[in-house]
């Protein structure tokens, strides 16, 4: 018998050794980065862009230059922040519900950033930064409410139907104000609905980095108790867990991580709920490896996904929340169809 009910119960992440894969994924990544900068409607020849990053700073132009700094760059990172931040917590929310459908979104975080992001554009000045405010706010509102009526029944269900009514509750405040705005609020709300990393400058990543890379870490150091939760709340709470205060600190957690990603990026659907899938596939479920393996696998998600939204329509550009679903879509439905999302 496995000494690891983890591994007992997703025997494929022995078909290779763990670090090996965490290594796949950085080199994977790594390529995936280069690929992000060097692409776009202005290319940066990977050649040149490789000479410039050893030191070589004649290897690119003046304008090339510009861009790499000014727009390649700030975009790349808020993507590889963006796409850990949900990968990791799309796996400590499934572990957290024992549901492969679990994701961020499912305690009305995503809805209430919409709704605050909504009602900036529409009956504010707007501006990305105040977008940004009221979008965070709005998620860390629905999430707390959220948590403070699932308190009210037993068990994880009460907390998953507070997430349900919330989130129409949510949805219909967004059509009430959404009727009042006018043809470019409209076309806003219409694109920051879709996600975008067009946001992305060097002054919102020296405030995201922190927080966010400090909300990954610290979720990734509670991969114990994800794992005593895969046999089941009687079970962990005989191992001496609190089952209350580890939800309110899973939950929060989440939403303060995933919170101001999303204020700035805008709705992006399926990186929380396929990659940590592909990595329990890849590796087992262990969180020790589940976890940094869906961060790593987030980031090299959303950074491919931004580089198609960059030159599948060049020189314009797709929404990458309109890419992920276009991608992860038919991807989840085929682990259904095989059984696999399990």
């Amino acid at each position: 018998m496995s000494r690891n009910p983890a591994d007992a119960r997703y025997p494929a992440g022995r078909n290779m050794t763990r670090k090996t894969g965490l290594l796949i994924l950085s080199c994977g990544l790594l390529f995936s980065i280069l690929l992000a900068i060097a692409k776009g409607a202005f290319q940066i020849p990977v050649g040149r862009l490789l000479d410039w990053l050893t030191g070589n700073r004649a290897a690119l132009d003046a304008v090339s230059t510009n861009v790499l700094i000014s727009i390649r760059l700030p975009r790349v990172l808020l993507g590889l922040l963006a796409g850990a931040s949900l990968g990791a917590a799309g796996a400590a929310m499934q572990a957290l519900f024992r549901n492969p459908l679990a994701e961020p979104g499912l305690v009305g975080l995503s809805a209430g950033a919409s709704l605050g992001a909504i009602t900036a554009i529409v009956l504010t000045p707007g501006g990305f930064f105040l977008i940004a405010s009221f979008a965070f706010t709005g998620s860390v509102i629905t999430t707390h409410l959220a948590f403070v009526l699932g308190k009210k029944s037993s068990g994880l269900s009460g907390l998953l139907l507070a997430g349900v009514a919330i989130n129409a509750i949510t949805f219909s405040l967004m059509g009430l104000i959404i009727i009042s705005a006018d043809d470019a609020q409209l076309r806003d709300l219409t694109f920051w609905n879709m996600g975008s990393l067009a946001g992305a400058s060097w002054p919102v990543l020296a405030f995201l980095a922190p927080w966010v890379l400090l909300g990954v870490l610290v979720m990734m150091g509670r991969w114990r108790v994800l794992n005593a939760l895969l046999l089941g709340e009687r079970e962990a709470h005989h191992l001496g867990y609190a089952l209350q205060a580890i939800r309110w600190q899973i939950i929060t957690l989440v939403a303060l991580t995933v919170g101001p990603v999303v204020a700035v990026t805008g709705g992006i659907g399926f990186v929380g709920l396929v990659m940590p899938h592909l990595a329990r596939m890849w590796l087992g479920a262990d969180h020790r490896w589940v976890l940094p393996a869906s961060a790593l696998a987030g980031a090299l998600g959303l950074t491919l996904a931004d580089v198609l939204a960059r030159v599948v329509i060049a020189p314009a550009e797709l929404p990458i929340g309109l890419v992920t679903s276009l991608v992860g879509g038919p991807f989840f439905v085929w682990m259904l169809v095989k059984g696999r999302a399990r």
